[in-house]
C-alpha cells in the first residue's frame, strides 16, 4: 500500500508541474462590459493605474459609477491628485462577494495602491472594510467614517481580480491633497545635469517623443536614461533608424507609471512602456539580484546604476548600457559567433580542403552586426525562434497549459496508469 501511495504522490507532482497557469486580466476590458462605469475606466487609463492593476495577480478594484465620478471630477483636481484618490480604491488583496460577508471578526484593514506608493503617511493608505448588520458592508479610509457601502459585484475572476461597486468615492484629505505640478519639471535639464546629457539632447531633437514624455508626466513616469558613454556609442545605430523607429525607441525607455526603487524591487516582471501599442508590445522586464536592479529584453540586459531624481510623479534612473527593444533589433544579430582561431603553422596541413566546385579563398559571409539589424521595415523583429512575438495576454482570467496537446496526452496516460494501479 505504501508503494502505491508513493507512486501516486509522484504522479500528482508530475501533473502539477505540467499544468502551469498564467494569470492575465485587463481591468478596462472587463469594465467595457459595464457602460455605467465608463468614466471610472477612462480615468484608470488616464492616470496609468490600469497598467499597475493589470500587472498584479491578486487585486480588488472598488469602482464607482459615472454619477459618483462626475461629482469627483467636478472639483477640478489635477490628474496627479485624481491618481492618488483612485489608487485608494485599489486593494492589494482579493475581496469577492463571499469574502466581504465572511470577514473574520467583522472588520479588516486592506492595503491599497496609494499606500504602496509611499505617498500616504502612516496608515492613511489603508481601507477599513466592515461587515455591518443587515448584510451591509462599509468602506472607509483607516481612521475615517464608513461612508461608502458595497453595492454589487461587477466582475470576479477568483482569486485573481475582483471588481466591485461601492456607493461613493472614498473621502480622504491625504489623497486629495494638492500635488506638485509635473509640467513645471524640466526633464531634459535634470538629465543633462546628472550624466545623461547625450540622451537629453537626443530627446529634444525628437518633437514627437518629447511631447509624449511631457504629456505622460502628469500621470506618473519612470525613465531609464542611458549614461553619456553608452549613448554616444549607440548614436550611429540611432541615426540609421527611420523617423517612426527613432520615436518608438525613445518612448521605449520610459514607463507610464511612477516606480520608486523599492517598488521596482517588489514588482519584478514585464512592464509596458510609452511605446507599447497593441501588437507592438515594446515591453521590458524588471529583475533584481539582491540590491541590484536589472532591465531585460530578448536582446540585452542593463543595470540601473544611479537615481537622477525621485520626486513623485517622476523618477529618472541612469543605466550602464542602452536597453534595446526586440521590435527594433533581431536577437540573432546581437552577438555574432566568435571567429575560429587561426591555425598554427604545424596544423595547416590538417585543415580541411575546400569542396570541389567552390572557388578557393571565397570567404563565408559574416553574421550581421547589431548595426545591420535595423531595417527599414516597420514589422516587428523575429524572436530567437524566428517567429514574430506579437501574442498578447489581454483576455481576462486567461489560463495557458504548457505543452499543448503533448502535455494533454501525457496527463491522460498518467491518469490511466494511476487508475489501473489502484485497481
Amino acid at each position: 500500500m505504501a508503494k502505491k501511495m508513493s507512486s501516486l504522490i509522484i504522479i500528482f507532482n508530475i501533473l502539477l508541474l505540467l499544468t502551469i497557469q498564467t494569470h492575465a486580466h485587463n481591468v478596462t476590458r472587463l469594465l467595457a462590459n459595464h457602460p455605467s462605469f465608463s468614466s471610472f475606466s477612462h480615468f484608470l487609463t488616464q492616470t496609468h493605474l490600469a497598467d499597475e492593476i493589470n500587472r498584479r495577480t491578486t487585486i480588488t478594484v472598488c469602482a464607482v459609477d459615472n454619477a459618483a465620478m462626475s461629482a469627483l471630477t467636478s472639483k477640478g483636481y489635477t490628474i496627479s491628485t485624481l491618481k492618488n484618490i483612485l489608487s485608494l480604491h485599489v486593494l492589494l488583496d482579493y475581496f469577492g462577494t463571499k469574502k466581504l460577508h465572511q470577514i473574520r471578526d467583522g472588520s479588516a484593514l486592506a492595503a491599497t495602491l496609494f499606500q504602496a506608493t509611499g505617498a500616504a503617511p502612516g496608515t492613511t493608505g489603508f481601507v477599513n472594510i466592515t461587515d455591518l448588520r443587515g448584510g451591509k458592508v462599509g468602506f472607509g479610509p483607516d481612521g475615517g467614517d464608513l461612508s461608502s457601502f458595497f453595492v454589487k459585484s461587477i466582475e470576479e475572476v477568483p482569486y485573481n481580480i475582483s471588481i466591485i461597486q461601492i456607493s461613493r468615492v472614498l473621502p480622504s484629505e491625504t489623497a486629495a491633497a494638492p500635488t506638485p505640478a509635473p509640467a513645471e519639471m524640466n526633464l531634459t535639464g535634470i538629465m543633462s545635469a546628472h550624466g545623461c546629457k547625450v540622451f537629453a539632447e537626443t530627446l529634444l531633437t525628437n518633437p514627437g517623443a518629447s511631447k509624449t514624455y511631457q504629456e505622460s508626466l502628469e500621470g506618473g513616469m519612470t525613465v531609464f536614461c542611458p549614461g553619456d558613454d553608452a549613448m554616444k556609442g549607440f548614436l550611429p545605430k540611432y541615426k540609421n533608424l527611420t523617423a517612426p523607429k527613432k520615436e518608438a525607441f525613445l518612448d521605449f525607455l520610459a514607463v507610464p507609471t511612477y516606480y520608486s526603487m523599492a517598488m521596482l524591487k517588489s514588482n519584478n516582471g514585464p512592464m509596458n512602456t510609452l511605446a507599447t501599442d497593441g501588437a507592438n508590445k515594446f515591453e521590458l522586464t524588471v529583475q533584481n539580484d539582491g540590491e541590484k536592479v536589472t532591465l531585460k529584453t530578448r536582446i540585452n540586459t542593463v543595470k540601473i546604476v544611479d537615481t537622477l531624481i525621485d520626486e513623485q510623479p517622476l523618477v529618472i534612473y541612469a543605466t550602464d548600457k542602452v536597453l534595446l527593444p526586440k521590435e527594433l533589433f533581431k536577437a540573432s544579430a546581437v552577438e555574432a559567433p566568435a571567429p575560429a582561431p587561426a591555425p598554427e603553422d604545424g596544423d595547416a596541413a590538417d585543415s580541411p580542403k575546400p569542396a570541389k566546385g567552390k572557388a578557393k579563398g571565397k570567404k563565408k559571409k559574416a553574421a550581421p552586426s547589431p548595426d545591420e539589424a535595423f531595417g527599414d521595415s516597420d514589422s516587428p523583429a523575429e524572436g530567437p525562434d524566428g517567429v514574430a512575438d506579437d501574442a498578447t495576454a489581454d483576455d481576462a482570467g486567461a489560463v495557458r497549459i504548457i505543452g499543448g496537446a503533448k502535455a494533454g496526452l501525457v496527463v491522460s496516460l498518467l491518469c490511466l496508469f494511476a487508475s489501473s494501479w489502484l485497481l
